[in-house]
C-alpha cells in the first residue's frame, strides 16, 4: 500500500479531532462481509477494550456499539432504560443534557427537566431533594463535560444521590472518555458512552455505550421504544451472534482498533497529560490577549475553552474562522444562547506546539481585521 502526504489539519472544534495518519490508513484495508467470522472475531476485542478504558470490571459491565453520531447513545440509554411508570431526572445545566430532554419529550416519557445556569455546576442539595419528593425516579442523567461551555459536572457525586434513591445513573461521557480519566466503579457510573472521533482520536460513524450487563439484561422486560436504538436488542444480537444486528461502519471500526492499539502505547495517564498541556496553552493564549471564558478556572473540564467575544465593532467571528481555517486551524463557535462565544478544543492528536502556532495565525488574524489587542469589554 503506498501512502501519500495528507495535509494536517488542527482541529481545535469539540470533535470530530485530529486524526494520526497511522489512524486514517487503518481504514484502507481488503473490502469484508462484516458477517465473516473474521470481522466478529475483531468486534469482540474492540468491545472488551472499550469497558477496559473506563475500568469497568468485565464481569459487570459490557459495551454495546451503534451505527451513529453521540446524540444516538443519549436516544438509546433513555428510550431503553426506563420501566413502565417510571420518571427520569435529568441534571441539566448545558446543551447536551438538554438534548437528553429532548429525547424524554419525544419519546413522551415522565421527567423532570431539573436546570442549572450554563455557567454553574448543578446544586447537589436540589438533586437530592429533588430524588427524594419523586421516588418514581428511575433514571438518572447528566453531561460530565458540557461542552458547550467546557464545565465539569460532579458526576460521582450525583451518581452517588442517584443511588442512594434507588435510581440507576447514566452519564454522557461523548467529550470526556479516553481523555479525562473515568472509573465506571469510583464514579458511580451505570452507563457512560463516547464516539469514537472523540477521545479514541477515530472517526465518526461507531458509537458506543458502556454499562452495567445486569442492568441492560432486566431491561428486556421495560417497554420497547424503539427498533433500530434498543439497548438490550443490540446487546443481544451481540451476544448470540458476536455481529451488530444491522451494518456496522466497517472502516471506521478498523480506525478504531488502530486508534485503540494508540490510545494503549500512550497511556491514560500520559493522554491525559498531554490534553492538559494543550488545554493549558489554550488558557494561556487567550489569557495573554485578554479573552475573558464562561466557566471560572476551577470548574473547567479541561478540555474546551469557551471565549466570550470581545466588544469591539471590528469583531467577526466569521472572518476570523475563515483566516484561521485557510491556515490549517479550525476554531468554533460557541452554544450558548445568551452569550456570543467560541471555543477551542483540547481533544485530538495535538499538543502544545500545535497551540502556539494557532496563536500566531489567531494573532495575525485579529491584526488583519483590526481587532484591538488586548481585547476590550465594555463593562
Amino acid at each position: 500500500m503506498t501512502k501519500t502526504n495528507i495535509k494536517r489539519n488542527i482541529l481545535l472544534n469539540p470533535g470530530p479531532s485530529t486524526t494520526t495518519d497511522s489512524v486514517k490508513f487503518a481504514q484502507v484495508v481488503p473490502d469484508i462481509c462484516p458477517r465473516e467470522k473474521e470481522f466478529g472475531s475483531l468486534m469482540k476485542g474492540l468491545r472488551e477494550d472499550l469497558v477496559k478504558i473506563v475500568h469497568g470490571d468485565l464481569e459487570e459491565y459490557t459495551s454495546v456499539l451503534f451505527c451513529g453520531s453521540g446524540t444516538i447513545n443519549i436516544d438509546v440509554c433513555i428510550n431503553s432504560l426506563v420501566p413502565e411508570g417510571k420518571k427520569v431526572l435529568v441534571v441539566n445545566n448545558g446543551a447536551y443534557s438538554t438534548r437528553a430532554v429532548e429525547v424524554c419529550q419525544y419519546y413522551g416519557l415522565s421527567h423532570i427537566d431539573l436546570k442549572f445556569p450554563v455557567d454553574e455546576i448543578p446544586d447537589l442539595s436540589v438533586v437530592e431533594e429533588t430524588l427524594k419528593q419523586n421516588p418514581d425516579i428511575a433514571l438518572v442523567h447528566t453531561t460530565h463535560n458540557e461542552t458547550g461551555t467546557g464545565i465539569l459536572n460532579p458526576i460521582r457525586e450525583i451518581g452517588a444521590l442517584a443511588h442512594k434513591y434507588g435510581a440507576i445513573f447514566t452519564v454522557d461521557t461523548t467529550s470526556t472518555y479516553a481523555m479525562r480519566p473515568i472509573n465506571v466503579h469510583e464514579d458511580n457510573i451505570d452507563f457512560c458512552m463516547a464516539s469514537a472521533q472523540k477521545g479514541l482520536m477515530a472517526f465518526t460513524g461507531l458509537s458506543f455505550v458502556v454499562g452495567r450487563t445486569s442492568i441492560i439484561e432486566k431491561s428486556k422486560e421495560y417497554p420497547k421504544r424503539s427498533y433500530y436504538c434498543n439497548l438490550y436488542m443490540q446487546y443481544d444480537f451481540f451476544e448470540r451472534t458476536g455481529e451488530m444486528h444491522f451494518t456496522p461502519p466497517v472502516q471506521t471500526i478498523y480506525a478504531t482498533l488502530e486508534a485503540l492499539k494508540e490510545y494503549w502505547a500512550e497511556g491514560e495517564e500520559a493522554k491525559w497529560a498531554r490534553h492538559t498541556r494543550v488545554f493549558n496553552a489554550i488558557n494561556d493564549g487567550l489569557d495573554e490577549l485578554g479573552f475573558r471564558q464562561v466557566i471560572k478556572p476551577e470548574w473547567r473540564a479541561g478540555l474546551v475553552s469557551s471565549a466570550i467575544y470581545p466588544d469591539d465593532p471590528n469583531w467577526d467571528f466569521e472572518k476570523v474562522h475563515d483566516y484561521c481555517y485557510e491556515r490549517g486551524f479550525t476554531i468554533y463557535p460557541g452554544k450558548i444562547s445568551t452569550t456570543n462565544t467560541f471555543r477551542l478544543c483540547a481533544l485530538g492528536a495535538i499538543d502544545e506546539q500545535d497551540i502556539r502556532d494557532f496563536f500566531v495565525v489567531f494573532k495575525e488574524a485579529l491584526k488583519e481585521f483590526n481587532i484591538v489587542t488586548p481585547v476590550v469589554y465594555n463593562k
